[in-house]
């Protein structure tokens, strides 16, 4: 079976400095596991590596998709495959990098997702309900799908939430992954790669600091321009909105409706309270080893015997 190293954990925990290093050490090339760093021009905003800080180690699932493109689990899901099965056959360990779970999970526990095709009215039909109503059905469809989808952003698209409804139907009961619907891995899983998992946490304190650090050094490197560029190239508001917590306020600032100092404000908090539901969505599986990100001999020791096993 396939080994694969698998590097996760919240926000702002330094995941992919690790992966690097951890690339350098195994012999490795590294695949995003991040559901926005699929997207062009999307840098500054979701903190994507840049090209000095990859340190010549091959990263896969960047850049591969234009932003106004809906860049689906079951597309990441299939082209991280062919990167798993390209980077092994060159000999070389595969390293998968991120904090976008429900990816992760597909991928090391081999979820499937058959091509769904909707028919246009049942979605127009399904769209016409309330973003509430359209949860409601979903969590009792796939609790998985549902527990997965941001409070503020994907839980209030009706379009994506008729999306999912409309798959699930089609697909069927989809089982819970335990009696939790938060849980989003099974203890006992048996996928087609056999994954040595490391976690990166740090404590409460520490992450809202550099979480807030993070943003502001975000901004002092011209995220707003970025985000002003992505709009003046066809990037709508609405879909800014759709793209996650950066480019939902960017589009606020962009539109005069918030300041910079609110941005700092309101985002800073928002993103902290996603670290917590990433730590949440983490923690419920045992298979995780986690280390504080400053602990790099322990990581590696682990990571070392781990996969001499």
């Amino acid at each position: 079976m396939q080994k694969l190293l698998v590097i996760l954990g919240p926000t702002a925990t330094g995941k992919s400095d690790l992966a690097v290093e951890l690339a350098e050490l195994f012999n490795g090339e590294v695949i995003s596991a991040d559901s926005r760093q699929v997207y062009r021009g999307l840098d500054i905003g979701t903190g994507k590596i840049t090209r000095e800080e990859m340190h010549g180690i091959r990263h896969h699932l960047l850049d591969i998709a234009d932003p106004n493109d809906r860049f689906t689990v079951a597309r990441w899901k299939a082209a991280a495959e062919e990167a798993v099965s390209d980077i092994a056959g060159r000999g070389k360990l595969p390293i998968i990098c991120g904090g976008t779970g429900y990816y992760i999970s597909a991928l090391i526990e081999g979820i499937e997702f058959p091509e769904i095709e909707t028919d246009a009215r049942e979605q127009e039909e399904l769209e016409s309900k309330t973003a509430q109503d359209l949860y409601a059905e979903l969590q009792s469809l796939d609790p998985r799908r549902a527990a997965s989808m941001s409070k503020n952003g994907e839980r209030t698209n009706r379009r994506r939430l008729a999306r999912a409804i409309l798959i699930a139907r089609k697909l069927g009961a989809v089982p819970a992954l335990s009696s939790d619907p938060l849980s989003k891995w099974k203890a006992d899983a048996t996928g087609p790669y056999d994954p040595v998992i490391i976690g990166l946490n740090i404590p409460d304190a520490e992450l809202k600091a550099r979480i807030r650090d993070r943003l502001i050094r975000r901004l002092d490197a011209g995220m707003i321009d970025e985000a002003v560029r992505l709009h003046e190239n066809g990037l709508s508001f609405e879909r800014m909105d759709e793209l996650g917590l950066e480019y939902r306020y960017l589009a606020k600032l962009i539109r005069g409706d918030i300041s910079r100092d609110e941005l700092i404000e309101t985002l800073s908090a928002k993103i902290w309270q996603y670290a917590r539901r990433q730590r949440t969505w983490f923690k419920r599986d045992d298979r995780i080893a986690w280390f504080s990100p400053s602990d790099r001999s322990a990581i590696i020791e682990s990571a070392r015997r781990k996969l001499s096993t």
